[in-house]
C-alpha cells in the first residue's frame, strides 16, 4: 500500500486477508513450508538491495544488517523444517477406552488450529529481524494465519520493497491471494487491530504504545490475543567473588554489551547491581556508540535520561564523548541499593539507548532486597565467580521470578534463534508472559486447541488421523512418527 493509505484500502486489505485464512489455513505442512523457504530464498537473492536500502534509512553498518538479514532468513528455513518434522503442533489422542478409571472414555483428539488473519506492529531497532518479515510475521505464516503487517516509519522504503518481495514470493509459491500485506499509519493500524477480521496481534516496541494497543485489543467487542513485547531493563547483579575473580571481564563484557548498537536492544542491560561501583566505573574502557536510528529515538532517549537523574539518588558517573556528530554520548549513571529500594521505579525505568545504572550494594541483604523490588523483564543476569558461588547459586531462580530468561556469566543481548529460546516475560516486560517471539514456540501464539470426541476417521482433520505422519501423544504413550512431508493416506 501507498504511504496514503485510504479507508477503501485498509478495507480491501482486511478483506482480502480474512477471504484467504480457510485455504491458507487448510494448506498441507509441507506446502506452508515451501512457501516459506519461498520468502527466505527471495530475500537472500535480493541481500545487494536490501542491505544498502536499510543502511540508507537506519544508519546500521552493513555487516550488522547482512548479519541481521541472515538471522532473518535462517528463522524462516527453520520454522519451515520444525513445520515438516511436525513439532510445532500438540496433538494428543485418547482412544475410547471402557475401562478408564473415571468411567467409560470417549475416543478424544486434540490438535492445533490457525487463529486467523494476524496484524504484526514492525519495529524500529531490527530492519530485517522484528519488521517485515521478521519473527512475528514468520511465525504467524508458519502457524498458517495471513498477515496483516502495519509498517514501522522508521524504515518505509525498506518496508515496501520487503513487502513487494515477500508477497511475491508467496504467490509464486502457491500462497492464496491475501495471506500478506503492508499497511502504513498510525490511525491505519489502530483501525485494522479494532477490525473483527484481525484475530490476534503482534507488537515489538514502547511500554506506552504496546500498552496504548493491548487495551484496544482488549475493549473490543470480542477481545483477541495482543503479543506485546514492550521491553524492559534486564537487571544484572555482579557478586562480589565474580568481581574479586573476573573484574576485568566483567566491566569489559558490560560496556560491550550496553553500548551495542547504541544501545538500541531490548535486552539492553540497563541495571547492574555492583558491589563496588567506583571499582568497576574505573575498569571500564572506552565506550563508544553510533548513531541512533532516528531523530525521535534519539530524543526519547535523551528524554528518559533527564528522568532518571531527576530522581533523588540518581547520579551521572561517566558521559563519554560521543565518537560522531550524530550519535548520543554514552552514559553511565549510579545510585544506591538503598534508594531503588525506597524507590523501585529507579530500576524500570527505560533508557533506550548506550547507557546504563549502576546499583552499589554493601552486603547480600541489599541484593535480595533489589531483586525482590523488580517487576517484569525478558532477561536477568548473574556474573559469578565459580560454580560454587552461593550469592549466585541462590540468586538463579530469584531472578527467574521476574524474568523469560536467565543468563549465567553472559550478557543478554546475543538472542539467538532455536527451539528452547524464551523472549518473554512477565509484565511489563510484555503482554503474554506464557509466550515466546523468538524461537520455534513463538509459532505457539497464533494457534488455539479444538478436541473432536467421537469424530469418524474420514471427519477429522489430516493430522489426526490413525496412522498419520508427524510425533503425537497417544493413550499417554510418545509416538515418534514420521516426517510431515506429505498428506496422510485418507
Amino acid at each position: 500500500m501507498s504511504p496514503e493509505n485510504t479507508a477503501q484500502d485498509l478495507t480491501a486489505v482486511l478483506a482480502a486477508s480474512a477471504a484467504s485464512a480457510r485455504a491458507f489455513a487448510r494448506t498441507r505442512p509441507d506446502e506452508r513450508a515451501r512457501m516459506i523457504e519461498a520468502v527466505a530464498d527471495t530475500l537472500d537473492s535480493h541481500a545487494g538491495e536490501l542491505v544498502p536500502l536499510a543502511q540508507t534509512e537506519t544508519h546500521l553498518p552493513e555487516p550488522r544488517l547482512r548479519g541481521e538479514l541472515k538471522r532473518t532468513t535462517f528463522q524462516l528455513r527453520l520454522l519451515a523444517e520444525r513445520l515438516r518434522q511436525g513439532l510445532l503442533t500438540d496433538i494428543r489422542i485418547d482412544h475410547a477406552d471402557p475401562d478408564w478409571p473415571m468411567g467409560a472414555r470417549p475416543d478424544i483428539r486434540r490438535t492445533m488450529v490457525p487463529l486467523g488473519p494476524v496484524l504484526v506492529f514492525a519495529a524500529s531497532n531490527f530492519p530485517f529481524a522484528f519488521s517485515v518479515a521478521g519473527g512475528d510475521t514468520a511465525s504467524a505464516l508458519t502457524a498458517g494465519c495471513p498477515v496483516v503487517v502495519k509498517a514501522h516509519p522508521g524504515h518505509p522504503e525498506l518496508s515496501r520493497r520487503t513487502a513487494e518481495l515477500v508477497g511475491a514470493a508467496l504467490s509464486a509459491a502457491g500462497a492464496p491471494d491475501g495471506v500478506f500485506a503492508l499497511i502504513e499509519g498510525v490511525d491505519e493500524g489502530v483501525v485494522a487491530l479494532q477490525d473483527p477480521r484481525i484475530r490476534a496481534a503482534a507488537f515489538t516496541g514502547s511500554h506506552r504504545g504496546g500498552r496504548y494497543l493491548f487495551d484496544l485489543a482488549c475493549a473490543r467487542d470480542e477481545p483477541i490475543p495482543f503479543y506485546g513485547e514492550l521491553g524492559s531493563t534486564n537487571p544484572v547483579v555482579v557478586t562480589p567473588q565474580a568481581w574479586r575473580e573476573r573484574a576485568g571481564e566483567v566491566a569489559s563484557g558490560l560496556a560491550a554489551s550496553f553500548t551495542l548498537g547504541s544501545g538500541q536492544f531490548c535486552t539492553n542491560p540497563g541495571v547492574v547491581l555492583v558491589p563496588d561501583a567506583p571499582a568497576l566505573i574505573r575498569a571500564l574502557p572506552a565506550l563508544i556508540s553510533g548513531p541512533m536510528l532516528t531523530p525521535q529515538l534519539a530524543d526519547g532517549f535523551l528524554g528518559s535520561l533527564a528522568e532518571l537523574t531527576a530522581v533523588p539518588g540518581v547520579e551521572v558517573a561517566v558521559r563519554q564523548d560521543p565518537a560522531a556528530d550524530e550519535a548520543p554520548a554514552p552514559v553511565v549513571l549510579r545510585t544506591t541499593a538503598a534508594a531503588a529500594i525506597a524507590n523501585p521505579q529507579i530500576l524500570e525505568l527505560e533508557c533506550f539507548g548506550p547507557s546504563t545504572l549502576l546499583v552499589e550494594y554493601a552486603h547480600d541483604d541489599e541484593v535480595y532486597g533489589v531483586v525482590a523490588a523488580l517487576r517484569g523483564h525478558l532477561t536477568a543476569t548473574v556474573q559469578a565467580g565459580s560454580d560454587n558461588d552461593e550469592l549466585a547459586l541462590a540468586l538463579v531462580p530469584l531472578l527467574a521470578e521476574h524474568a523469560g530468561r536467565v543468563l549465567w556469566n553472559d550478557w543478554p543481548t546475543g538472542v539467538t534463534v532455536s527451539d528452547a529460546q524464551q523472549h518473554g516475560g512477565p509484565y511489563p516486560a510484555s503482554t503474554a508472559a506464557a509466550t515466546t517471539s523468538v524461537g520455534t514456540a513463538a509459532v505457539a501464539r497464533f494457534l488455539r486447541p479444538v478436541a473432536y470426541q467421537n469424530v469418524p476417521d474420514a471427519a477429522l482433520p489430516t493430522d489426526l488421523r490413525d496412522g498419520a505422519p508427524g510425533p503425537r501423544l497417544v493413550n499417554g504413550e510418545i509416538i515418534a512418527g514420521s516426517p510431515v512431508n506429505s498428506p496422510p493416506q485418507a
